[in-house]
């Protein structure tokens, strides 16, 4: 079939953003209907007139969130997304129509989401004054495409932040600035080369691994005990990287500690080409002791690639992330891609970039850990009566805490006792790679920064008393 998609040479998005939005709106309005085979990248190229690619980088962003399937030897198809998302309207807005097929506990007094970040504390009145500063400078080149890897003023405030918060070492020329960490996953995909496999710890952050394994990358899961990723096992499987989070595993909490990193760190200088991805994505919130300096700041041998976003520090919808290339991958990035514009609109990279140099990223951070700390010891208080029953983990850093029953009670009935008192809890078991590497099926994921302690105390509650009639 053709797809006749209006590109518009003035948009300020990328062509394969506009191009991936077209195609994702069709898709979610029931234009494409499911299975329906779409032309292929080369195919679509020619069509469209641009290079193939642009059209292949957004094949692949629909791949890894799930709109389309890539089929062997056959193409791309569209993915049955019936009843994931509620209709789109003509115009591709959510029609506000309530869904009278929502699940029967679609009102749910507290919901534990492990998802999002507290928002109501989002210093507004700030991020207002320095975007009306930014608009109101006469800057034309804010209006140009500017560096494909980020303004170099921003990569500057990114690398001075990195070195005294994270203890990573580099350069700015090493920071690549992208829209999300899907979008740098997948540049990562590119400079490495899709047929290497790659390893992840079981259980872990489940977008990441449907974007990698969605750009062709054969996945490996390894187990992990108090430590973290077992090296041991690592070893024994024909891959050449690791993506793990050493600072706060999630979803387990796991720090990983310096014997257990100078291992990861071996592992990867034994033979040439092989690589450490260290996602650092929410080592700001840690309530005991100091922060824990990252993975990279370890790496003599240019082995470890850094990972971090602004999405949980400060706002989901800011969708900045960065890359800390090592220099041998930087130059296989100036070679193969740096003729991708950058993702990030050059205003808001302005903006980012006063809000850290004029110190209100730091003081912004403080405030948020004082925050989610209380709300954290606010969860933990809550949940002493439950001691007895359950063990809690993971409940040093992050955003989130592990419930365990002790008495081996499944996560279903745990759910479906949480479920009937009006409260939203995560199976544990939901972030395993595959369903039969879910040993720990009797633990639940408890996520607080949404809520306000008055909401983490009624639902603590309610909790209570639901699993205390199991």
């Amino acid at each position: 079939m053709d797809l006749l998609i209006p590109l518009n040479g003035q948009d300020s998005r990328p062509l394969y953003e506009q191009i991936y939005q077209f195609i994702k709106d069709e898709i979610r309005c029931g234009n494409l209907k499911p299975q329906k085979k779409l032309p292929s990248s080369r195919e679509l190229a020619k069509n469209l007139k641009v290079s193939r690619s642009t059209t292949q980088l957004a094949y692949e962003q629909l791949v890894s969130e799930g709109y389309l399937e890539a089929v062997p030897r056959k193409g791309y198809f569209t993915a049955d997304i019936e009843g994931v998302f509620a209709p789109l309207s003509e115009h591709g807005s959510y029609d506000m129509k309530e869904n009278e097929t929502k699940e029967a506990h679609g009102e749910w007094k507290v919901d534990f989401s492990p998802r999002g970040i507290d928002l109501k504390n989002f210093p507004y009145s700030t991020w207002r004054k320095i975007s009306r500063a930014v608009l109101k400078e006469d800057e034309k080149e804010l209006f140009l495409k500017g560096n494909t890897q980020g303004d170099l003023e921003l990569r500057e405030a990114i690398r001075d932040y990195l070195h005294s918060a994270r203890g990573v070492n580099c350069s700015a020329d090493q920071i690549v600035v992208g829209a999300g960490n899907e979008y740098l996953l997948m540049l990562l995909s590119q400079l490495l080369g899709r047929d290497l496999g790659i390893a992840m710890e079981n259980p872990t952050y489940e977008q990441a691994y449907r974007v990698l394994a969605g750009m062709g990358h054969q996945i490996y899961p390894v187990g992990m005990d108090e430590s973290g990723l077992m090296v041991s096992e690592l070893r024994r499987l024909p891959v050449h990287v690791a993506y793990v989070m050493p600072s706060h595993q999630f979803p387990m909490g796991i720090v990983m500690p310096v014997k257990r990193r100078q291992e990861l760190l071996s592992w990867a200088q034994e033979c040439p080409g092989r690589y450490v991805i260290e996602d650092d994505y929410d080592s700001e919130f840690r309530y005991k002791g100091k922060p824990i300096p990252a993975l990279q700041g370890m790496d003599a041998d240019g082995r470890v690639i850094y990972m971090g976003t602004f999405s949980r520090a400060i706002a989901p919808a800011i969708r900045v992330g960065y890359l800390v290339l090592p220099k041998e991958l930087l130059g296989k990035y100036l070679e193969q891609a740096r003729f991708y514009s950058s993702t990030v609109s050059r205003v808001d990279q302005k903006i980012l970039t006063y809000f850290i140099n004029g110190g209100y990223f730091e003081r912004h951070l403080n405030r948020m850990r004082e925050i989610y700390k209380g709300k954290h010891d606010c969860l933990l208080s809550a949940l002493k009566p439950l001691e007895d029953q359950f063990e809690i983990e993971g409940e040093f850093a992050g955003l989130h805490v592990l419930l365990t029953s002790k008495r081996g009670m499944l996560e279903e009935e745990l759910f479906r006792a949480a479920a009937h008192a009006g409260v939203r809890v995560y199976g544990l078991s939901g972030f395993f790679i595959h369903e039969e590497h879910a040993e720990k099926k009797n633990t639940v994921v408890l996520g607080y920064a949404r809520l306000d302690e008055e909401q983490i105390r009624e639902g603590a509650g309610l909790l209570l008393k639901a699993f205390s009639m199991i």
